[in-house]
């Protein structure tokens, strides 16, 4: 794997098993650097929510703040779990704090797996020493797979860029596969930096990165208890303090979006049971918000995501989607473009070539564009197809 969490300057980090999933592998991460980050942090808007996003939220009230490191464990998500969960997360905080050699506030913590089961403590402590003594640079292979859940692969990006002689990076990993209709952030993503950047303005990148990026993202309409996207930068590229309308600004803003852009893909490739990801390009909209509230209608269809599964050219389950958004529709303006072939326009069906569009859709990604002819407003939304497979997976989870 090339694309690594500890390639910015000055980060390190460690992995162990500890016990937690039931399969043996690697279970649980810490990611840190030699000095005091710049902290950034989105979490979910579901009015349920984990224990960790409950510690994340106290100690970065704001949204930023500063940290020095983040612990992540996958098997169990700490999520309705009562007392004993938050006293849980705090405890792991202050472990890796021990390790560190900082205050517990300074470590952030995630978890991810089933819900309502509690940590398993005793395993926990264990691997947070294991995977502290692990810290470097010579395991990031393992540092990605081991905070997977229902995935079938890593996801880990990377960007760099040079300002004035020093080259900055922007490195990421993430996890997500099911339960994913991200609203502020997405599963579990963590993005590290050596650019020197001020906590409030990473913050606000941040939230402007995700909203085109994780939150664009859907595979079943859920959105998860423990939503969590962090991003340290520990200034370690010995660069000017970046801000908005400062030199090296807009580098810095496309590089993070690009990381998060190939995090959130990946996540839409890898949802539970896809076999092709959907991509949805609204334009001409009325506004941004009318454009977003159509694609998300139609990346959330499971009608419209069981015919990209069968390769079948139904424009009308698209049409369909468009339709009953809270976007401002008129058919008579509508275009829909599928897999490169115009499917409808004026209101009404045209012809084209039902083999030739059912070929093209059995590649990924399947594009879908649908132009409303009103304005300026647009909008992508990710998702991928529905498969018999996604039901299996869901049925069995626990049982």
């Amino acid at each position: 794997m090339s694309n690594h969490i500890t390639q910015p300057k000055g980060f390190i980090a460690g992995v162990t098993a500890a016990g937690i999933k039931p399969s043996g592998k690697d279970d649980l991460v810490i990611i840190a650097s030699s000095t005091l980050c710049a902290a950034a942090c989105v979490t979910t808007r579901n009015q349920i929510t984990g224990a960790p996003v409950q510690w994340i939220r106290a100690i970065l009230p704001r949204g930023a703040g500063r940290l020095r490191g983040f612990v992540i464990n996958a098997g169990c998500s700490n999520v309705c779990t009562g007392q004993q969960g938050l006293d849980d997360a705090r405890e792991m905080a202050t472990r890796v704090a021990g390790w560190l050699g900082c205050v517990p506030s300074e470590i952030a913590v995630a978890s991810t797996g089933v819900i309502g089961h509690p940590l398993p403590m005793d395993r926990i402590r264990k691997g947070i020493d294991a995977a502290a003594l692990t810290l470097g640079k010579d395991n990031d292979d393992r540092i990605a797979r081991a905070i997977l859940t229902t995935d079938t692969k890593p996801k880990t990006a990377v960007a760099t860029f040079t300002l004035r002689g020093k080259e900055i990076t922007i490195a990421g990993i993430a996890k997500g596969s099911g339960m994913i209709a991200p609203s502020m952030a997405t599963m579990i993503a963590c993005i590290t930096t050596d650019a020197a950047v001020s906590p409030a303005s990473l913050g606000k990148l941040l939230k402007q990165s995700v909203h085109t990026t994780f939150n664009a993202v859907t595979v079943d309409s859920d959105t998860s208890t423990s939503d969590t996207v962090l991003v340290l930068a520990n200034g370690a590229a010995e660069n000017a303090t970046l801000a908005p309308g400062k030199p090296g600004w807009n580098k810095f803003t496309a590089a993070m979006q690009d990381v998060c852009d190939q995090l959130a893909k990946m996540i839409a490739d890898d949802g539970e049971g896809a076999t092709r990801r959907i991509e949805i390009n609204v334009t001409r909209a009325r506004t941004d918000r009318d454009a977003e509230l159509a694609a998300r209608s139609i990346a959330d269809s499971p009608l419209v995501k069981t015919a990209v599964h069968g390769a079948d050219p139904n424009w009308g389950r698209i049409a369909m989607a468009v339709g009953k958004s809270a976007a401002k529709v008129v058919a008579e303006k509508l275009t829909i473009t599928l897999a490169g072939t115009k499917v409808f326009a004026r209101g009404m069906g045209v012809r084209y070539s039902e083999k030739a569009v059912s070929k093209a859709m059995q590649k990924t990604p399947v594009v879908i564009d649908v132009d409303l002819g009103q304005g300026k407003g647009k909008y992508t939304a990710y998702t991928c197809d529905l498969s018999r497979d996604y039901i299996t997976i869901n049925a069995d989870y626990t049982t």
